[in-house]
């Protein structure tokens, strides 16, 4: 407890005082490492905690240093000072030193020099084979997780070597340790390239051992799966993992109601792991022996955690098998993946389970359109009635991304889809349109993922480019009206809901559009010539009397305004994102929406809309706040 409140203290000494806080901190690192050796030196026993300390005190603040050492601060050398001074002294006299020191390393890899990297390297894996203190091993494990993935193959310590000193720790592993073993077998198994060809034979069934005993702890037995997963991918592995797996997991699945706990929904999240960028073989090797189960699972399960795993596994099996999913189960194949739509849209269900419906659905919008066009309306209602009831705001985004797609689904013909929605019912709205684009316009600024953005933000271009006459008929909330004077406290907030203006549905999207638009050229780095709104064409639209709304929103000028994503550049990316390797992620990858340059996108939506109806464009403007205007006028000047 001690060391972490003072590990917290160092954070926000550098929080607080920036680099006079880095300075103090190296300079008393120093202090304390010299002392340390002047100890040594006089034969004192207790030399080596002032050194750990040292280190202790850096490694707590290892992305602050990192960043300072290119910023001109020179930690490298006292870093590998201080690791290299404890090379030769007894692991079994000074264990936490040598495991502070390989715990060190692995925060600093990218700092400290290659040499001494992979001394420590091979220092680690000789410690996990060897009989040294507990404290000794967990830090070579820290040390190996990161060390082995950045090190090469030539210099690499024989690699079955070091998985089979693993294995053994593994056996032998606490829970507060379990979890440190995995993560270092996972990093093993990445790093053996062509050595890892025999693994499967002997750690498969030590790790599916470990998932099975685990499957009531989430964070182990997620980490077992991504073990697994690193052996599924190795040289050579795949085929006999799938049929080692198989077959018990079939088991499973069509006896889902006499499992234990957490056993059901942990086989689902297994499979969808195996089904993930497997080649057809194997997805038809599962889909025989585990689809029907699963749609069993979903249609029946209460269970939140099977339904949830049981939907993200459906969406697995129709990314891998696409249309084949038809040729290996004929023609009940589409009914069964409608029958689980619904129940997973069913607006009884509590709205947890229905939580990855949205990347389901996808999936069959993306794979099998020829086959879902037909209840394309069913499947509308269906996810109004889900949102009315809804209580989560992720689900409600996921499925407004489905009805977005759908707009993209229908191009050219968008202005059917508007009258689609308008035929469909909304419990207390006028239709569908009206409820999903309330609830849309309310939500767009909360969508994440850089490809939710993409399909969201020019869906609403698509559909203002319509130029819809029922669109303008739609209020929605623009602005949030502050009702009182202070704080609005959670007893005010409840007694007083918030107060919202409306504003036309078109204004609406077409704000959203240029909020969208300010955000990119924020994050390319925009650097057109600033503009001079006093002498632009803002001018007289800002000064003038408002266009009339019956000119406004008129339909009688024929639009040109539907930009073709086929004309569009390949995909850029728009936000800074951190890689995100979520299987939802690699599920949308498959979207041709992905080659959309959105950028583009905005600027041809902008460009023909001004072009194809000047007073609906300038009405428009009117509503924009500053900000949103200049970037809507970088557009129209290149």
């Amino acid at each position: 407890m001690l060391m972490v409140s003072g590990s917290l203290l160092l954070e926000e000494i550098v929080t607080a005082y920036e680099d006079y806080g880095i300075d103090a901190i190296l300079e008393a690192s120093q202090v304390c490492f010299r002392e340390s050796r002047e100890l040594k030196q006089a034969g004192s026993a207790d030399w080596w905690r002032l050194h750990e300390a040292s280190l202790f005190a850096l490694g707590s603040l290892s992305e602050h240093l990192c960043e300072a050492q290119d910023s001109g601060y020179n930690v490298r050398d006292l870093l590998e000072q201080m690791v290299t001074d404890i090379v030769g002294t007894g692991v079994h006299q000074y264990p936490f030193l040598h495991a502070r020191a390989f715990s060190v390393v692995a925060k600093f890899s990218s700092l400290i020099s290659k040499g001494i990297c992979e001394q420590y390297l091979c220092n680690a894996a000789h410690a996990i084979a060897s009989d040294v203190p507990p404290p000794v091993k967990v830090g070579a494990c820290r040390a190996l997780a990161e060390l082995l993935s950045e090190s090469n193959q030539s210099s690499m310590p024989n690699i079955m070597g070091i998985l089979s000193s693993l294995v053994d720790l593994l056996r032998q592993a606490s829970d507060e340790t379990l979890h440190l073993v995995l993560e270092t077998l996972q990093s093993a198994i990445k790093s053996g390239g062509e050595q890892s060809t025999s693994i499967e034979l002997v750690i498969s069934p030590i790790i599916l051992d470990v998932w099975a005993q685990h499957i009531a702890d989430p964070f182990i037995s997620i980490d077992a799966v991504e073990v697994l997963e690193a052996i599924k991918n190795a040289p050579g592995c795949l085929e006999p993992l799938v049929s080692r797996i198989l077959p018990t997991i079939g088991t499973i699945l069509s006896k889902s109601k006499i499992q234990p706990d957490g056993l059901v929904a942990g086989s689902l999240d297994l499979l969808t792991m195996i089904l993930k960028n497997a080649p057809a073989a194997v997805v038809k090797a599962v889909f025989d022996t585990c689809f029907t189960s699963t749609i069993q699972i979903v249609l029946e399960s209460d269970d939140h955690g099977e339904m949830q795993n049981a939907t993200e596994c459906l969406a697995a099996f129709i990314s891998g098998g696409r249309q084949e999913l038809f040729v290996w189960g004929g023609e009940s194949t589409l009914k069964m993946l409608l029958s689980a739509a619904s129940r997973l849209l069913n607006p009884e269900l509590e709205s947890s389970v229905s939580l990855f419906v949205g990347s389901y659905i996808l999936q069959l919008i993306l794979h099998i359109p020829s086959h879902l066009s037909p209840h394309i309306p069913e499947l509308i209602a269906a996810i109004v009635r889900r949102m009315q009831t809804s209580d989560i705001a992720g689900l409600k985004s996921s499925l407004v991304v489905i009805i977005a797609r759908l707009v993209h689904l229908s191009a050219p013909n968008v202005d059917q889809f508007i009258n689609l929605l308008l035929a469909i019912p909304a419990q207390g709205y006028g239709n569908s349109l009206a409820y999903i684009m309330s609830e849309w316009s309310q939500l767009q600024g909360e969508i994440q993922g850089a490809y939710q953005i993409k399909v969201t933000t020019t869906a609403l271009a698509l559909l203002i480019s319509t130029r819809h006459p029922e669109l303008s008929r739609i209020e929605v909330n623009g602005h949030l009206v502050k009702t009182s004077a202070g704080i609005t406290t959670r007893s005010k907030a409840r007694v007083t809901p918030d107060n919202w203006t409306k504003i036309p549905l078109p204004s609406k999207i077409f704000a959203l559009l240029a909020d969208t638009l300010a955000e990119i050229q924020e994050q390319v780095g925009d650097d057109a010539d600033n503009i001079d709104e006093e002498d632009s064409d803002w001018e007289e639209v800002q000064n003038g009397d408002a266009t009339p709304h019956d000119i406004v929103y008129s339909a009688s000028v024929p639009s040109n305004a539907n930009p073709s994503v086929e004309h569009l550049n390949a995909m850029a990316k728009v936000f800074d994102e951190d890689e995100d390797d979520s299987y939802d992620d690699d599920l949308a990858k498959a979207d041709s929406l992905n080659e959309v340059k959105l950028l583009d996108f905005l600027t041809n939506t902008f460009v023909n809309l001004w072009d194809s109806d000047r007073p609906l464009f300038e009405y428009l403007c009117q509503g924009l706040t500053n900000p949103q205007r200049v970037a809507v006028q970088k557009v129209l000047r290149k």
